[in-house]
């Protein structure tokens, strides 16, 4: 019998809520054993900042104009403007364990994608790794990471909870003017230009081949709805929190 994932809607949210879903889509995972899988983008351009990182590092690229908040995983800060984000969450037990890393197959699995489409990217490898500058994510190229032409197009960041997984990331469909040094899928000759919504669905669609999972459209619980404006207020739109470092 095929693993069953639901599906929740595509969605386009401010970042403490997007942020606070994500979070309580792991909550269900790892209580109820639910695994989801979720497509979203942004209301607003967003900088995100990586739990560790000093609240100080939004000023070193000019960013502090930006809207900001921290996430609750790991990694550097990512501007949220022209993208897509992807986030899934895996219960804990044998059958979401993976040989590799769950960020290089997915990013595997947007290499493909982004083949089908004629445009050539490639995952990077150890001993490839580089870092081109300070802040922001997608200018540290690291293990796993998908590259185009040499510039970083897709990034991802994991959190686990009492065994479950959660894990999203981000896929730059085209420059933001906040951060114009970093290209995106659709700037490159790719045979056609693809949407937040298109590049979900052929994402959505290689996932389930890859996994060999039974993907099936679903919504939010009634308890998720109540969690999300609970964890949103206490961490992601809460100023003490996203400034405590």
């Amino acid at each position: 019998m095929k693993p069953q994932i639901r599906l929740l809607p595509f969605a386009s949210a401010d970042g403490a809520t997007n942020m606070a879903a994500d979070e309580a889509m792991l909550e269900t995972a790892a209580t109820h054993g639910v695994a989801s899988l979720r497509f979203y983008t942004w209301t607003e351009p967003t900088l995100t900042l990586g739990y560790f990182q000093a609240s100080q590092e939004r000023e070193r690229l000019s960013l502090a104009p930006l809207r900001w908040l921290r996430r609750s995983t790991g990694g550097a800060g990512i501007v949220h403007h022209h993208e897509v984000t992807y986030s899934f969450a895996l219960p804990a037990g044998e059958r979401w364990k993976s040989e590799n890393s769950w960020i290089c197959r997915f990013h595997y699995l947007v290499r493909d994608v982004l083949a089908d489409q004629g445009l050539p990217s490639q995952v990077v490898v150890c001993g490839e790794e580089q870092k081109l500058g300070e802040t922001l994510c997608f200018l540290h190229q690291t293990p796993g990471d998908l590259v185009v032409a040499g510039s970083k197009v897709a990034g991802s960041a994991q959190r686990k909870l009492r065994g479950a997984l959660l894990q999203h990331g981000s896929v730059l469909l085209r420059r933001s003017e906040y951060a114009p040094h970093l290209p995106g899928i659709n700037d490159y000759a790719i045979q056609k230009q693809l949407t937040a919504e298109s590049l979900a669905e052929l994402l959505r669609d290689k996932f389930a081949s890859e996994t060999q999972s039974a993907i099936e459209a679903g919504d939010w619980s009634a308890d998720e709805q109540a969690r999300i404006p609970l964890i949103q207020a206490e961490k992601y739109a809460n100023p003490e929190w996203n400034a405590k470092r």
